[in-house]
C-alpha cells in the first residue's frame, strides 16, 4: 500500500504539470494585462484545464502508473472518469466527486492496465484483446464506482467536509500542521496526495461564467478564480522558498570546512537559486535529508510557522507551479497583501539562518565531506555507472523518474551500491521496499532514466 501511494504520488504529477499553464493563461485573463476579447480568451482557456481537473487526473494517473507509459492507458483513464460521473449524476445530481474521481478511475484504470495489456482473448473476439481490453474493463468498472459514489459518496463528502471544517477552524494551526506535514511527507513522495486535498478539494467558491454559476474547489483553483478569500495554504511558501532555505544554504556553508567550501559553494549558490527563482527546492533540501535529518525536521517546523504566520498576517497568495520569485510577480496583483510576504522573508530567512547554523554547530552534522567524489562523466559512461551500481540489467525491472528522483524496480536489492549512487552525484536514497529504490538525482533525473533505458535497449 505504501508503495503504492508512492506511485500514486509521483503519477500526480503528471496532471499537475499542466497547472501553471493554465494558471497563467487565468492571470492573463484578469483584464489588467490584455483587455476586451483578448482577457476573455485567455481566461477561458485557463478555466477550461481547471474545469477538467477531475479528467486530467484521471488521464495523468493512469499514464502514470502505467508500466510502459502507455497512451492506452490514459484513454482507459479518461472512460472511466466520464462513465463514473455520468453515472453518479444520473443517480444524484448532487454529488461531486471533484478531483477525486479523477485520482479514484486513474488508479483503477493504471492497475487494470498492468495486469489485462498483454490478454489474449478466444479468436473470435480476438480484436479485442490486448490493450484494446483495458478501455472496455475500466469502462466496466467506472460503473461499479459511479453507483457507489451515487448512493454512498456523500458519507465520504460529508467526512471531507468536516475535516476541512476542521482545518478551517483551528486557523494558523491548520495551516502549521498542513505546512509541517506538506514539508515532511517530502522524502516519502506523499506530499502531492496530501497538497491534491488541500489545493484542489478543500473549501468552496462560486461565481458566473457566460451567465451560468460555476464552483471551484481548492485553495488554488478559488485563488484564480478570483476568490480573496483563497491562497491560505500557498501564501506561506513564498518566505520559505523565497529566503528561508536560500538562508538555510548559507549556514551550511559557512559550516563547511574550508577543504570542501568551494565546491559546496558552487552547489548551494545553484540549488538556492533555483528554490528562490523557481521555488523548487527538492535539489536543496535532499542535499541534507539524509546526512543531516534533524535539520530537515527543522526546516519542515519553520515551514509550518511560515504558513501559520502569513495567515495571521491575512496574507493570501497563491501560485500556478511553485512559490518562488516568477510566481510571486506574475500573481503579484491577485494577491492579498502581498508586499507582506517581503518583510516575513526576511525575518524567516534570519530565523532559518541562525537555527540552522547553531544546529549544525551542536550536533556537529556533516553534509558536504561524505559528497565530495563525484567524477564527471559522459552520459552513456554515467548511464553504464547505474546499471552496475544497480546490480547490472539482468537485476532492473523497471526504470523511471520524476521531476528529481530516479525511481527503478529491482530483482533483488541486495546488490545495489549506495556509495556509487553517492559518487554519481546522488543526494539521497530511498528504499520503499526491498524491490524498489529511489535515487534523488535533483532535475536531472529524468535524463539519467531516459539515458539509462537507451543503454538497455541497445545492449545485445
Amino acid at each position: 500500500m505504501f508503495n503504492l501511494l508512492q506511485r500514486i504520488g509521483k503519477a500526480l504529477m503528471t496532471p499537475i504539470a499542466v497547472l501553471p499553464v493554465a494558471a497563467l493563461l487565468l492571470r492573463l485573463g484578469f483584464g489588467d494585462i490584455f483587455d476586451g476579447e483578448v482577457a476573455s480568451i485567455m481566461k477561458s482557456a485557463g478555466e477550461a484545464i481547471f474545469s477538467n481537473l477531475d479528467l486530467l487526473f484521471g488521464i495523468g494517473i493512469a499514464y502514470g502508473l502505467s508500466k510502459n507509459h502507455d497512451g492506452a492507458a490514459a484513454l482507459a483513464g479518461a472512460i472511466g472518469v466520464l462513465i463514473a460521473k455520468a453515472v453518479y449524476i444520473s443517480i444524484d445530481k448532487d454529488v461531486n466527486m471533484g478531483v477525486f474521481v479523477g485520482i479514484i478511475m486513474g488508479v483503477i484504470a493504471g492497475t487494470l492496465y498492468n495486469r489485462f495489456h498483454t490478454i489474449k482473448l478466444p479468436e473470435f473476439l480476438g480484436f479485442f484483446g490486448g490493450k484494446r481490453f483495458v478501455p472496455i474493463i475500466t469502462a466496466l468498472s467506472a460503473i461499479g464506482v459511479g453507483m457507489l459514489a451515487g448512493y454512498f459518496w456523500h458519507f465520504a463528502q460529508s467526512a471531507i467536509d468536516t475535516f476541512s471544517n476542521a482545518i478551517i477552524g483551528l486557523e494558523a494551526v491548520g495551516t502549521f500542521i498542513y505546512g509541517f506535514l506538506n514539508r515532511l511527507l517530502i522524502p516519502l513522495g506523499l506530499h502531492h496526495i496530501l497538497n491534491s486535498v488541500f489545493w484542489f478539494q478543500l473549501g468552496e467558491y462560486s461565481y458566473l461564467k457566460d451567465g451560468a454559476q460555476v464552483v471551484a474547489n481548492g485553495d488554488l483553483h478559488r485563488f484564480f478564480a478570483g476568490d480573496k478569500t483563497a491562497g491560505v495554504y500557498m501564501a506561506g511558501f513564498y518566505p520559505v522558498m523565497m529566503f528561508g532555505l536560500p538562508a538555510m544554504a548559507y549556514a551550511i556553508y559557512l559550516n563547511t570546512e574550508k577543504a570542501y567550501r568551494k565546491k559546496a559553494g558552487a552547489i548551494l549558490a545553484g540549488v538556492a537559486f533555483t528554490s528562490f527563482l523557481t521555488g523548487i527546492t527538492e535539489p536543496l533540501e535532499f542535499l541534507f535529508l539524509f546526512v543531516a535529518p534533524l535539520l530537515f525536521v527543522l526546516h519542515a517546523l519553520l515551514t509550518g510557522l511560515s504558513l501559520a504566520a502569513a495567515q495571521m498576517l491575512d496574507i493570501h497568495a497563491g501560485f500556478g507551479f511553485s512559490a518562488g520569485f516568477i510566481d510571486y510577480m506574475i500573481n503579484y496583483k491577485l494577491a492579498t497583501n502581498p508586499l507582506l510576504l517581503l518583510p516575513l522573508g526576511a525575518l524567516f530567512a534570519l530565523i532559518y539562518f541562525i537555527s540552522a547554523y547553531y544546529t549544525i554547530r551542536l550536533f556537529k552534522l556533516k553534509i558536504f565531506e561524505e559528497n565530495s567524489g563525484t567524477e564527471k562523466r559522459d552520459a552513456d559512461e554515467e548511464a553504464l555507472a547505474f546499471i552496475e551500481a544497480l546490480g547490472g540489467e539482468e537485476n532492473i525491472t523497471h526504470t523511471d523518474a520524476c521531476i528529481t528522483r530516479l525511481r527503478m524496480s529491482v530483482h533483488d536489492s541486495a546488490p545495489l551500491n549506495d556509495k556509487a549512487f553517492i559518487a554519481l552525484g546522488a543526494k539521497g536514497v530511498i528504499r520503499p521496499d526491498k524491490h524498489s529504490i529511489q535515487i534523488v538525482l535533483g532535475t536531472r533525473a529524468e535524463g539519467v532514466a531516459e539515458k539509462i533505458k537507451e543503454v538497455l535497449i541497445q545492449k545485445p
